[in-house]
Order: structure tokens, then C-alpha cells, then sequence
């Protein structure tokens, strides 16, 4: 009988915290504004900065010293990529730099004037190209273009050469294995394509860290003011405080994580193979951890305002070591350390494979466990951090009482 009400009453305890959590978040205005508003506006924001993924029909200028066939033949190659538009011709790099510096063109091709003969003593010849650098998207795509008209180009010639020493028909070819490429989950070559799917995770982690810290910042300044107690904090044990704040913060994201992973690369057109079932049951250990890491956090936050320089600072460091924009193995052991205690580090590399690679949950098992590892762990570090602010006040409010006083 007497367990039945020891459960009875731990339930009791867990939905008191579970209501009051409700109640300190819709009662914050600045909470309110890192749950909602920062998940909601920023995927759309991130994507359509980067919308179009490809820039096409660049404006380039050309001088051509050369003014021969060969000369002429390079420059229609290059108008014919999808990604640069001959602009204009300059008679030296003095006016085409002046037109670029109208921003009327973003490039200058400069084939010299021994470009053709060169090529026909078999030399080889050098075309300079110069980019302006104000966006590396136009930059990428110029290098990309220009590779495969070099490529193109080089082919051609020595396919020339080849037939010129009268070999067979059937021997003459410049490219006697043809490659293609195949972006695996990135078709579209597209810098969003590419990065979005790995930032809306980082998004998720980031804001609901920032509301978790600034609750318990908002709770600490609280107990400063009364003596080491809140008055609006339910006396339930650590654990239970814990889990039901937790459990509070799950109902919240639960259809803003239907909204980041679902809507936002539907809408926008992104790689989107997976099963938004497989992405709520990877997800649900990287949103338990992140919220058992805020509330660690939480314990050092001695004012509101003090999650925001902690955790916005940190987003560009998570990023990183996310290896979203740096592979994790090129990194020194002490980082990927560092990385593998971040629980967005797994859910990006996890959510990729699944939203971009079509992967199954049983192949993304090393980071879906590794997400439960360090919710265990930081569910230890919640629980114990509270468990002391329970029975000293904040563990630093000594310290700060002496400032406020």
C-alpha cells in the first residue's frame, strides 16, 4: 500500500513540475522568443539566404590578346556553361577591371597573345582568370565551369594531336575512360542542399539550450532574492524536477521538430528521402540530452542574460565540430573529444544520413546510442547539480550575494 502511494505521489510531484514549467515558459517572454520564435524564423531565414543553391549566367568580361579561332573557340565554350555569360570585351585588364568595379561583370577571363601559337608548337598555354570574391558562391561555380572547359578543351587537343600522327580512327580519343559524378544526397550541387539539413538540427539543440539556461538564470536571480529558495519552484526531488521539466520541454518541441525536419526541406525543396517517424525516434535522444545539458548549464547561469553570451558564442564552435564544414577524422583528437560531448555532433551526422542518404535507423545505431550516452550522463550531471543548489541555494550565491547587497 505504502509503494502504491509512494507512486502515487512521485506522479504528482512529476506532473506539478511538468505544469509550472508550462507556466514559467508562457509567463517569459524572452524563453518564449528562443522555443518559438528562433526555431520557427531561422530554418526560413538560413535557407533563403542561400536560395537559389546555384548562381548561373555569371557576367564575365574577356580580353582576348590572342583574336584567333582558337582564341574565339575558348570564349564561346565558356559562354556556353550554364554558370558564366560572356558580358563584354575589354581591349585591356585596365577597362574590364573598371567595368567590374561597376559590378556590371564578376569575373575576367584573359586569354594572352600567344595562346594560339602555343597550342600549335603542343605548349602549353596559360589563361588567367580573375574572380571577384564578394560571394563564394559565384567563385565556386567559376571554378567549376572552367574545370570542365579545360577539361573539354584538353581533350579536344590532344585528340587533335593523336589523329594529326595518324593513328586508327578507333584509337583517336581523348578520353579513353569517361567519368561522371554523382552527388549522393546533394544532386543539385547546391550550398543549401549541402548545409541546411545539418544546421535546422544544430537550430533545435541551440534553442532549446538558450531557453532551458535562461529559465534557470531567471530561477537563480530569483533565489538570490530570497534567501537560496524560489518561490515558484515545485518542492519535488531532483529527479523528478528534472524529468518533468524535461518532459515539458518535449511537449513543446514536439511539432517545432515536425516543423524544422518536415515542412522546412518540403518546402524549399531540399533532399528529404527519410520517414519523418525515423526522424522524431532519432531526434528524441538529441532533444533529451540538449535538455538535460541546459539545465547543467543552468546551474552556472547566475543571470538571465548570461545564457546568451554562453551559448550563442558556442553555436559557431558547435558548428564546426559538428563536421558539417570540417571532417570530424581531419580534426586533433582533443576537438573530436570535445565534439563527441555535444549531443548535435550525432543527431547532424545521424539526420544527414537519414534525411539526405535514405539510411535506415539500424544504420545510424552508433550515433542514435551515442545520443542516449550522453543524455545518461548529463541526466546524472542535472540531477546532481540540482540536487546541490536544493540544499546550498546556487553554488556560487555566496559569492554574488556580496555584489547585489
Amino acid at each position: 500500500m505504502k509503494l502504491f502511494k509512494n507512486i502515487k505521489s512521485w506522479f504528482v510531484d512529476l506532473l506539478k513540475v511538468w505544469r509550472r514549467e508550462f507556466k514559467l515558459v508562457f509567463s517569459d517572454v524572452g524563453v518564449m522568443l528562443f522555443f518559438f520564435a528562433l526555431p520557427t524564423a531561422y530554418p526560413v531565414v538560413y535557407t533563403l539566404i542561400y536560395n537559389p543553391e546555384l548562381v548561373k549566367n555569371i557576367p564575365v568580361v574577356v580580353i582576348d590578346d590572342s583574336r584567333t579561332s582558337e582564341s574565339r573557340e575558348l570564349t564561346r565554350m565558356v559562354d556556353a556553361t550554364d554558370a558564366i555569360a560572356v558580358y563584354d570585351y575589354a581591349a585591356n585588364l585596365q577597362d574590364a577591371r573598371r567595368i567590374m568595379n561597376s559590378h556590371e561583370c564578376f569575373g575576367i577571363l584573359h586569354i594572352p597573345h600567344d595562346y594560339s601559337k602555343k597550342l600549335g608548337r603542343g605548349e602549353q598555354s596559360v589563361v588567367s582568370f580573375y574572380s571577384e570574391m564578394s560571394l563564394l558562391l559565384r567563385y565556386r561555380a567559376f571554378l567549376s565551369a572552367l574545370t570542365d572547359v579545360q577539361l573539354a578543351l584538353g581533350s579536344k587537343i590532344q585528340t587533335q594531336l593523336i589523329d594529326s600522327a595518324g593513328l586508327p580512327g578507333q584509337m583517336v580519343s581523348g578520353t579513353p575512360i569517361e567519368s561522371e559524378s554523382i552527388m549522393l544526397g546533394d544532386p543539385s550541387q547546391g550550398f543549401a542542399s549541402f548545409v541546411i539539413p545539418g544546421i535546422i538540427v544544430l537550430i533545435l539543440q541551440q534553442s532549446l539550450i538558450l531557453g532551458v539556461t535562461m529559465l534557470a538564470g531567471a530561477s537563480n536571480e530569483r533565489r538570490r532574492r530570497n534567501n537560496g529558495t524560489d518561490p515558484l519552484a515545485i518542492p519535488a526531488p531532483p529527479a523528478i524536477s528534472v524529468i518533468g521539466k524535461t518532459l515539458c520541454y518535449l511537449t513543446l518541441y514536439a511539432p517545432l521538430t515536425l516543423y524544422i525536419l518536415h515542412i522546412v526541406p518540403e518546402a524549399f525543396s531540399l533532399p528529404h528521402l527519410g520517414n519523418i517517424f525515423d526522424y522524431v525516434i532519432f531526434i528524441m535522444p538529441m532533444l533529451i540530452a540538449s535538455s538535460f545539458l541546459g539545465m547543467s548549464i543552468g546551474a552556472f547561469v547566475l543571470e538571465r542574460e548570461s545564457s546568451l553570451l554562453v551559448v550563442v558564442f558556442s553555436s559557431v564552435v558547435f558548428l564546426f565540430l559538428s563536421g558539417l564544414t570540417w571532417p570530424r577524422y581531419a580534426m586533433s583528437p582533443f576537438w573530436t573529444l570535445v565534439g563527441d560531448l555535444i549531443p548535435a555532433t550525432w543527431g547532424v551526422e545521424g539526420f544527414i544520413r537519414l534525411n539526405s542518404n535514405n539510411a535506415s535507423l539500424i544504420q545510424n545505431s552508433t550515433p542514435y546510442l551515442m545520443m542516449w550516452l550522453l543524455a545518461a550522463i548529463y541526466f546524472v550531471t542535472a540531477v546532481t547539480l540540482r540536487y546541490v543548489v536544493m540544499r546550498t541555494g546556487n553554488p556560487r550565491r555566496n559569492g554574488y550575494e556580496k555584489l547585489y547587497s
